[in-house]
C-alpha cells in the first residue's frame, strides 16, 4: 500500500479506523468475488443485472462477515421480486465506474450521484428512493465550535470531493452565489466515507459528501460537525447508461412494486430515509 495516502497526522484512533475501512473495503470485494446472485437460476450474465456499488454505509458496508447496505439490501429485495439476478461489484472511483456505465460494463451503478437537470443530460435515472442533500464535513475547534457556520464563511476555502462527483458543479455554483471563490480538490483515490475520516483525522480540514452518509459516521465523532448544507435536497436514484430506456422502464416498474411492501418501508426506518 503506498504510504503517501494515509495521514500524516491526526488522531491515532482515526487514524486507525481509516485503515479499517480500506480493509472492510476489501472484504466487501472479496465477498462480491464469490457471492452468488440473488436467485441462482442462471449464471452470471444474460438475464443478471450487473450492479457497480459504492462502498459506504448506506449504499454496500461489511458487518460480522456479511454483505449490507440500503441499496444493496433493497436491490436483493427487488431482484428478488421481479426473478431476476444480480450481481454487484463495489467501487470507490466514481469516475472509473461513470465510464464503465456508459461502456455498458455495468447496467446499473449506485453511488451518491444526485439527480440534477445537468446529470440528466448524460444519464438516465430511475424514480427516486430516497432524499438526501450534500453537507460540509469539518472539524469543530477546541472550544466544540465549527469555522463555517454558514455558506458565506465558504469562501476562501478548499473543499474536497470524491473525483468524477457533479458536487464540484455545485461548489462552483456557490461561489458565484457568495461572490467570492470556494476552491475544490478532487480525491481519486478514496470514496465519501473515507473523505469523511480524513477531516476527522484532521489530513484535509473540508469535504463534501452526501447527508445522509455523513450523518452515519457523525454519532461516532464529537469533533466533526455537518449542519452546513451545500444543496437542497434531492432525489436519489439507481443511474443508467443514457441509451438503456428499456432497463430503466424495467427498474421503474420493478421499483413501484418494491415501494409497496412494508419490506421496504422497513428498510427506510431501519437507514433512517425519508422517502
Amino acid at each position: 500500500m503506498d504510504k503517501t495516502l494515509l495521514p500524516k497526522k491526526g488522531n491515532p484512533v482515526i487514524y486507525i479506523v481509516l485503515l479499517l475501512v480500506i480493509i472492510s473495503l476489501m472484504a466487501v470485494l472479496h465477498l462480491c468475488s464469490r457471492q452468488a446472485p440473488a436467485t441462482a437460476s442462471h449464471e452470471a450474465g444474460g438475464d443478471t443485472l450487473r450492479v457497480a456499488i459504492e462502498y459506504s454505509p448506506l449504499a454496500c458496508y461489511t458487518y460480522n462477515d456479511t454483505l449490507g447496505g440500503f441499496a444493496y439490501d433493497a436491490l436483493r429485495l427487488m431482484a428478488a421480486t421481479a426473478h431476476r439476478n444480480v450481481k454487484f461489484y463495489p467501487i470507490v472511483q466514481l469516475e472509473d465506474a461513470l465510464n464503465a456505465l456508459c461502456d455498458n460494463r455495468y447496467h446499473i451503478l449506485v453511488a451518491q450521484f444526485p439527480v440534477t437537470k445537468e446529470n440528466r443530460n448524460q444519464f438516465l435515472f430511475t424514480d427516486e428512493l430516497y432524499l438526501d442533500r450534500q453537507v460540509l464535513v469539518q472539524r469543530n475547534d477546541s472550544a466544540g465550535i465549527p469555522p463555517v457556520k454558514s455558506q458565506l464563511d465558504l469562501a476562501g476555502k478548499t473543499l474536497w470531493v470524491v473525483k468524477g462527483s457533479p458536487m464540484r458543479d455545485r461548489i462552483e455554483s456557490l461561489a458565484r452565489e457568495i461572490g467570492d471563490s470556494i476552491y475544490t480538490t478532487e480525491d481519486s483515490n478514496y470514496g465519501p466515507e473515507q473523505l469523511f475520516m480524513r477531516v476527522a483525522a484532521g489530513e484535509i480540514s473540508y469535504a463534501v459528501i452526501n447527508e445522509s452518509i455523513a450523518r452515519s459516521l457523525a454519532e461516532k465523532y464529537s469533533n466533526v460537525d455537518i449542519a452546513t448544507g451545500i444543496s437542497f435536497t434531492q432525489f436519489q436514484s439507481f443511474i443508467i447508461s443514457k441509451d438503456n430506456v428499456e432497463l430503466c422502464d424495467s427498474l421503474n416498474s420493478w421499483l413501484r412494486t418494491l415501494k409497496a411492501l412494508p419490506a421496504f418501508s422497513d428498510l427506510c426506518r431501519r437507514y433512517h430515509l425519508s422517502k
